[in-house]
């Protein structure tokens, strides 16, 4: 026999192209994860987010005020959705991450400029991501001085003095410091969780299909609920687990602060872990072999690490981006922890990540329960 025959080689190559047509989840895969890559990383990813939403406390509308609001404006930062009256509505917006800043001018801000007698403003910034406020706080100095400086009619070169009458004063909440590690190890957390809670419950009955007792399974007197519910409930106290172990580790080596209440947080924590759970069990449902589990987890967990914000801003993807990342389970959880463990969030502050949570695990729970009755048929 020879030691190359190119008729052999053919059939077999054949054989193999035939095979990967067959197996299209394989197929799919191929193709659609450096295509997924190609748009994420050349379209949606922004280290430098503008647009950002922000907050005016402000109760008179002089034209001091309107110039400093145009001007910051102006940088491309800043995007004032809101106009608040008081200091704790500002505050429940911050606390609950819909505005990234609030900017608070006091109401006697042109009487202070007029008097030239060293008027303040006040901008507090969200800096639980650092990275998302450097880029702002760096133009703030520079631009309402300037602002200021052209709605007094005064020259250029008149600037210097200018900046020393207006103070522009910056608090950087929950994170002044700024030390990456604290937007980082909590949101850690959830990737943790995501990996091993979805890719472990994705081989739950894929596992069953290639070991050949699937039959058995199936000829046990027990509902599809029963099932679903023996399969994914070992993999909560699997997730408890690593909860416990990277909380623990967080505040014991990396030293992030825990403003908020455990309690509400643990409640959070297992909605998102039996949400994740319920996902990988969907998964087990469409997936022939442990092979195509995994791909599929890993096509559903890179979207996630990517668009979620927690290795970008979330702020500084398009539009669109930002849409898909509010349909993944990572997005609001990641919102939740930042918020109780950096902010102190109440429940009034979370509440709407709490109810997305709750949507995630009715709709998994039941799209689970139907493939697996389609998996019966």
């Amino acid at each position: 026999m020879r030691f190359l025959s190119l008729r052999r080689l053919g059939a077999l190559l054949a054989k193999e192209f035939i095979q990967m047509r067959r197996d299209r989840i394989t197929f799919a895969m191929m193709l659609g994860v450096p295509l997924v890559q190609l748009l994420l990383f050349g379209f949606a990813i922004n280290s430098d987010p503008k647009g950002l939403p922000a907050a005016l406390v402000a109760t008179s509308n002089d034209q001091y005020t309107r110039a400093i609001v145009s001007a910051l404006q102006m940088t491309g930062y800043y995007r004032f959705d809101h106009v608040v009256g008081t200091a704790e509505e500002a505050e429940l917006l911050i606390a609950s991450g819909e505005v990234a800043f609030v900017v608070t001018i006091p109401s006697d801000f042109a009487r202070r400029i007029e008097r030239r007698d060293s008027p303040q403003i006040l901008i507090e910034a969200d800096a639980t991501d650092p990275s998302v406020a450097s880029g702002a706080i760096s133009t703030l100095s520079t631009v309402a001085s300037q602002a200021l400086l052209r709605e007094q009619g005064q020259e250029a070169e008149a600037a210097e003095a200018a900046r020393g009458q207006l103070e522009v004063v910056v608090h950087r909440r929950y994170n002044p410091e700024g030390i990456s590690q604290y937007n980082i190890v909590p949101g850690l957390l959830g990737v943790i969780l995501q990996m091993t809670m979805t890719m472990m419950t994705a081989m739950a009955l894929t596992r069953e299909t290639e070991r050949g007792t699937m039959e058995n399974l199936l000829a046990m007197p027990a509902s599809p609920f029963e099932i679903m519910l023996g399969k994914i409930l070992p993999y909560l106290v699997v997730g408890a687990v690593q909860v416990v172990v990277v909380l623990v580790t967080a505040k014991l080596l990396f030293a992030v602060p825990f403003a908020g209440s455990l309690s509400l947080l643990l409640s959070a924590i297992l909605m998102f872990v039996l949400a994740l759970v319920l996902l990988g069990y969907t998964i087990s449902t469409a997936a022939r072999t442990q092979m195509q589990a995994m791909q599929l987890t890993f096509f559903f967990f890179l979207p996630s690490i990517l668009l979620s914000g927690f290795m970008f801003p979330y702020r500084g993807m398009p539009g669109w981006a930002q849409t898909f990342g509010e349909v993944l389970p990572l997005t609001h959880f990641l919102r939740i922890i930042r918020g109780v463990m950096l902010k102190g969030a109440e429940f009034p502050a979370i509440a709407t990540e709490v109810a997305w949570l709750g949507f995630f695990i009715l709709f998994f729970s039941a799209l689970a329960l139907f493939r697996f009755r389609r998996t019966l048929d």
